[in-house]
């Protein structure tokens, strides 16, 4: 996406088997032929659908425990840090990242066509973290290492029946950082939402609940898609329709941990 913003990047499924790596090891999932266009969804096209706060949110104001303090601390010191390409921990969370999803193909280079398999817009990933930040990179992980069957259902494409163009993957997984990061108002002194006040509750009981609501958010989203048989032109609208019902479960009263929320069960191992 450039600096103006307003660029997409849509996919297009083409059914067939296809190898990866040595010749004994057969992948059978889609190929995706990449398309570049021009209508405002991915990265910064995003925050008209995020940053959405009723007027009544805007009186709120919510005080904290210390530990939530702490925590909600911790996880702003952490986005905070944009991805730099430079930095050797930074590179190393790339190169992990790809061995996750493609186990099989060596990656050639941290800049490669390759990267378009995975739905990054071009050849060098870091382009597309500004809009998500090192963060974005680390909830990918994340989701690859504690479940592994979502994550690749997701990347492959793998479940219900699909548009002919569909979202790219981690891109994505970058704009649902982002949109977490604004719906739950996490940049504020102190929570201004219900929302973000339960969020953390979650948070100080458990430092990982971002990225746990990352990987329900993801399967979420991608449920929503399948439901309103979308294409990448509907990609913002399932965004507000997740949005929507993430909030809705979030405020449910017999939701003590994240685990309880419904679209959690959408989530395998």
């Amino acid at each position: 996406m450039d600096d103006r913003g307003g660029s997409f990047v849509a996919v297009r499924r083409i059914s067939q088997g296809f190898e990866r790596g040595n010749t004994s090891t057969t992948c059978h999932s889609t190929s995706a032929e990449v398309v570049a266009g021009s209508a405002a969804w991915l990265g910064r096209g995003l925050s008209c659908v995020c940053a959405q706060r009723r007027e009544s949110d805007a009186r709120l104001s919510f005080d904290l425990t210390p530990a939530q303090e702490e925590c909600l601390q911790r996880l702003q010191n952490r986005i905070d840090v944009a991805y730099d390409s430079s930095i050797l921990e930074h590179q190393e969370a790339l190169r992990t990242l790809w061995n996750a999803a493609f186990p099989e193909e060596q990656l050639r280079s941290l800049i490669s066509e390759q990267w378009k398999d995975m739905g990054w817009q071009g050849k060098d990933p870091s382009t597309d973290f500004r809009g998500g930040g090192f963060i974005s990179l680390e909830n990918l992980l994340y989701f690859a290492r504690n479940f592994p069957k979502s994550f690749q259902d997701l990347l492959r494409k793998q479940e219900g029946d699909r548009a002919m163009w569909e979202y790219p993957f981690a891109v994505a997984g970058v704009n649902i950082t982002f949109m977490l990061i604004q719906m739950l108002d996490l940049e504020a002194v102190k929570p201004r939402t219900m929302v973000g006040a339960t969020f953390l509750k979650f948070l100080a009981e458990n430092e990982s609940a971002f990225d746990l609501l990352y990987c329900i958010t993801f399967k979420l989203m991608d449920n929503q898609w399948l439901a309103m048989h979308a294409s990448y032109m509907d990609f913002n609208t399932v965004m507000k329709s997740t949005r929507r019902q993430l909030e809705r479960e979030l405020l449910q009263e017999d939701i003590t941990r994240l685990e309880d929320l419904p679209s959690y069960s959408l989530l395998s191992r």
